[in-house]
């Protein structure tokens, strides 16, 4: 059980370290290219810290272990929301001031429900899959549509600060994009078999690790921004990392592993995975939403408090759950 051990650990380093910097490469790159900072903070830097998820969901699936792939995406939902958002509020209060993120709550909302009910089945099929990538296509396109139109977003100027405090040139930058793409594929190949191994031993099913290890770790690029934004003040990136990174979570990497491989859905995801993440979404789109006019939305620190609490006991019965059988 050591080298699985040895294989997940490092497999998460890996990960971490690699997904840093492809989205570092990315979004210079797309800087050198012409892209307006609020594109490159809702597009590309969405995309890159959702790149681990999408890599290790898709060669779960490749390798017919349903639960890593389901439980990776969903999993990390659950941590975004509960775990990331709620340390990241209770660091300082996030204001929802960006109209487009304000937009994005209850589009999040409805893309969650709609992806439950295309699974309530008991399998995600190819179609399944088209129809969620389809959706993702159509958001990608509004997203680039509203950010075209508010080039005076919140996001904007923030992203834009970022930027320039992490300007890099071109050569490097393709060089990064380059370097984390392959490290990404690398390590993720790495997790995915110790995550695997790392069930078998202990007697659990993968869809446990998925929904815990494997989706914390993948979580980490996430953690890792909201935190540092947090601190900063920069309230839109510390909430649109959340939001992007579960739209893409839900939509691009459920979608991509059903493309790979048709998916078996075990009962335990639609009743508890799903229905916490679902729970967790709609408690979200309540506190977060500013229902008194615009940048009236805020999360506070016993809204935040609240959420680490859901984590913790949401954690708790997978463990309790997993262990009573060898009771």
């Amino acid at each position: 059980m050591i080298l699985p051990i040895v294989a997940l650990i490092a497999g998460l380093v890996l990960l971490v370290w690699s997904a840093d910097r492809f989205v570092d490469g990315s979004a210079a790159t797309a800087r050198h290219a012409g892209m307006s900072p609020l594109l490159i903070g809702m597009v590309v830097v969405g995309f890159g810290t959702s790149a681990p998820e999408m890599v290790v969901s898709a060669l779960s699936s490749a390798q017919g272990s349903p639960g890593i792939a389901l439980g990776n995406a969903f999993g990390s939902n659950i941590t975004n929301i509960a775990l990331i958002l709620g340390l990241s509020a209770l660091v300082k209060p996030i204001a929802v001031q960006s109209g487009v993120l304000r937009k994005e709550l209850p589009i999040l909302s409805a893309v969650t429900i709609f992806a439950v009910a295309l699974l309530w089945n008991g399998e995600l099929t190819r179609l399944d899959a088209a129809l969620l990538l389809a959706v993702f296509a159509g958001l990608m396109a509004w997203t680039i549509w509203q950010g075209l139109r508010n080039r005076h977003d919140a996001l904007d100027a923030e992203m834009a600060k970022e930027l320039a405090a992490n300007e890099m040139p071109l050569k490097r930058a393709l060089t990064w994009v380059g370097v984390g793409l392959a490290l990404l594929v690398g390590s993720s190949q790495l997790l995915v078999w110790g995550a695997v191994e790392l069930a078998r031993s202990l007697g659990v099913s993968d869809l446990i690790i998925g929904l815990t290890i494997v989706a914390v770790g993948t979580s980490l690029p996430e953690l890792a921004s909201s935190l540092a934004a947090a601190r900063k003040g920069e309230h839109d990136i510390a909430l649109g990392n959340v939001l992007g990174s579960n739209l893409f979570n839900t939509l691009a990497v459920v979608g991509i592993a059903g493309m790979i491989h048709p998916l078996a859905v075990e009962p335990a995801i639609l009743w508890r995975d799903c229905m916490v993440m679902t729970a967790l979404t709609l408690s979200l789109f309540v506190i977060g939403y500013g229902f008194r006019g615009p940048g009236t939305g805020r999360i506070n620190r016993f809204e935040a408090t609240g959420l680490l609490v859901a984590y913790v006991a949401y954690t708790a019965w997978l463990v309790i759950g997993a262990v009573k059988p060898a009771v």
